[in-house]
């Protein structure tokens, strides 16, 4: 029950929260402690000190381990304290990284609102992306084939009313073609300051990364455009969803804007990809 909080989104709270020093805003250890006993997490216990014992690091390990709806909640209330710190000591917000990182939290929480997320959706459904030919993607030639069949298993879940097994197969071929172009630019991707980084501080292998991570890596290489990431949270997580213990926890239940969105999203990154490799 790991979070999905995308490495674009913890930068935005890294930044907020001042943990580039090791410290979280005004906390003390007794403090920091005391407020994470109100969400019923020992902050100061074994299993947060994955990264080290500083209070930043012990928030990177629960933002890690946490489920979302708790990760978001505690996320959340860390924001309205910045906020009360720059109210009560006159310094002034950063509106635009408060307004993502509650962004986030309103996603992770899965307070998201439906309406907001509607109008923007149906404005990307107005929108005519023509898929590419499967010669111009990063793919093998027996990829592309098993690619293919599943593009036109999207089309005809849609016109079922097969919304889940929609953004499964688009996460799945989205995932396919951005590990293809990793592989093609394994020195780009590798750079980037988005890339997952094993113990050790090294970019992991690429066949280890997550899709939210190509995503994020793809968009800081200019392989995707802000457009495409901004609308890909339904199929970052869509391996969370294929078992259905895990999609009870998660709460996703897809309707038909979500999948028509989801498939979307997929043509764009497809002819962004086919671009730019």
């Amino acid at each position: 029950n790991m979070s999905s909080l995308t490495p674009v989104e913890t930068r935005y709270f890294e930044e907020l929260l001042g943990m580039g020093s090791g410290y979280v805003l005004d906390f003390s250890d007794r403090t920091y402690g005391e407020f994470f006993r109100r969400h019923n997490v020992d902050i100061h216990g074994f299993m947060y000190l994955t990264f080290g014992t500083s209070k930043a690091k012990k928030l990177r390990a629960f933002w890690r381990l946490a489920p979302d709806k708790q990760a978001g909640t505690v996320l959340s209330e860390l924001l309205d304290h910045y906020e009360a710190i720059c109210e009560v000591n006159g310094e002034p917000k950063d509106s635009v990284l408060l307004k993502k990182a509650r962004a986030a939290t309103r996603r992770l929480t899965g307070h998201s609102t439906e309406v907001g997320f509607s109008r923007s959706g149906r404005e990307l459904l107005d929108q005519e992306f023509i898929l590419p030919s499967i010669q111009k993607l990063p793919l093998e030639p027996q990829v592309g084939q098993i690619v293919e069949a599943r593009l036109n298993e999207v089309r005809v879940a849609l016109g079922a009313g097969a919304y889940l097994s929609v953004v499964l197969l688009c996460g799945s071929v989205l995932e396919s073609v951005l590990l293809g172009a990793a592989q093609q630019n394994h020195a780009r991707f590798s750079r980037a300051k988005a890339a997952p980084k094993s113990r050790y501080g090294s970019a992991k292998r690429l066949h280890e990364w997550s899709l939210g991570q190509l995503i994020d890596v793809s968009y800081e290489v200019g392989i995707l455009n802000l457009y495409i990431s901004k609308f890909s949270d339904p199929l970052r997580g869509f391996r969370r969803y294929l078992h259905p213990y895990q999609q009870l926890a998660s709460g996703f239940t897809p309707d038909e804007l979500t999948a028509r969105v989801c498939f979307q999203v997929l043509k764009a990154a497809l002819a962004s990809v086919a671009q730019a490799c």
